[in-house]
């Protein structure tokens, strides 16, 4: 029975990430700007259909909500019949917003909504909400937020349209952004930046990053003790450092196609190695700083996706690596207080929790691969 436990424990954890790609819940983007001319002009970018349905930040997959089964319904809609459902819900999606000016709201509507094709059923669908507002002739700052109901979103301001971004926060809790500047570069203070890209990062791993989860993972259950693991975290820390920056700085460009799958084999490859040897082998960091690149360029098209100011550059990608450390350096210690400490000396450690773990991580792994290349 003490040897059942933990083995059990872990298949379930395993076997939860299984769907997790498939509809899952993301932040939404808000990129908000000013004309100069008296507007302000916001596009929400976001899981038009999980919004309708009213699922929320509480589910990490639309399959996991009461109402995935309308999500669904919404999901196989033509763009022009998901856009004639959502005028009808316009008001109730502006309700939720709160928009305003000195403290003075302010009345937005809806001037655009850009849906894309259907596409694949099984991956969640972006959209985008175009609005604007006018603003009182002697407004000086904006404030932006929506009911927690909806979700976590990243704010990015700009002073214009085609400006750079100034301003970017991550919001949860229903909270509103800081007050923005309506006239000239909006502006943060380096502990505001750290803070909030920190968070961005660390939220990547836990708990939205399933898959890099995995990887390390399957890295604490061949080599449950400290000094053998901080070597290879050590070398994947390394690895997806440069290629973050790489990545972030638009030196490598690899397409998510590319990527993504190859992220998938190489958690494939750990959990394999696990299962057909019994002590680290020497080359295994070198193998993991390799994988780590890959991890990376991952790593890199979410802070890309998020936007990073010029002159907040190195801040924001310094708290975001460092986020995703933490982020990882958690995970670990959990791995440690649910197994390692207590089973790693023990004869069944091997037989009862490594390989039936490693197992479970090759299955979800190879599912996410299958899935990636679009061969499902």
């Amino acid at each position: 029975m003490t040897r059942t436990i933990p083995t059990i424990i872990i298949w379930l954890l395993m076997l939860l990430a299984l769907p997790a790609a498939a509809h899952e819940i993301r932040p939404a983007i808000v990129d908000m700007s000013f004309d100069g001319q008296g507007q302000v002009s916001i596009a929400v970018r976001l899981n038009l259909e999980a919004t309708m349905a009213g699922i929320g930040p509480q589910h990490a997959d639309t399959d996991d909500a009461p109402q995935a089964s309308l999500y669904d319904a919404l999901r196989r809609l033509a763009p022009a019949d998901l856009r004639a459902r959502f005028d009808a819900y316009a008001s109730e999606f502006l309700a939720a917003m709160r928009l305003r000016a000195d403290g003075t709201p302010l009345t937005a509507t809806v001037d655009d909504v850009t849906i894309l094709p259907v596409g694949d059923l099984d991956l969640a669908r972006d959209s985008s909400v175009r609005l604007s507002a006018p603003l009182p002739p002697d407004a000086q700052a904006v404030t932006w937020g929506w009911d927690a109901a909806l979700g976590p979103a990243i704010v990015r301001a700009k002073s214009e349209p085609d400006g750079p971004i100034g301003y970017t926060v991550y919001l949860k809790d229903g909270a509103d952004t800081e007050p923005i500047p309506a006239h000239g570069a909006p502006t943060q203070s380096w502990f505001d930046v750290a803070t909030n890209y920190l968070v961005i990062g660390f939220t990547h791993i836990v708990p939205k990053g399933l898959d890099h989860i995995l990887f390390v993972v399957g890295l604490f259950l061949l080599s449950a003790r400290f000094a053998p693991l901080a070597w290879q975290i050590t070398a994947f820390t390394l690895a997806h450092s440069v290629t973050l920056a790489l990545g972030v700085l638009g030196i490598v460009r690899i397409s998510p196609s590319v990527v993504e799958p190859l992220i998938a084999a190489s958690i494939v490859y750990v959990a394999v190695e696990n299962i057909i040897s019994d002590k680290l082998q020497k080359w295994r960091p070198a193998v993991v700083f390799g994988f780590g690149l890959l991890h990376g360029l991952g790593f890199a098209g979410v802070l890309a996706e998020v936007g990073l100011a010029q002159s907040y550059f190195v801040t924001g990608l310094v708290a975001f690596n460092v986020g995703v450390e933490l982020g990882q350096l958690f995970v670990v210690g959990l791995c440690f207080a649910a197994v390692g400490l207590w089973f790693r000396d023990k004869p069944f450690y091997r037989n009862a929790i490594t390989i039936p773990a490693s197992v479970a991580i090759a299955v979800v792994a190879t599912w996410w691969f299958v899935e990636r290349v679009g061969w499902v």
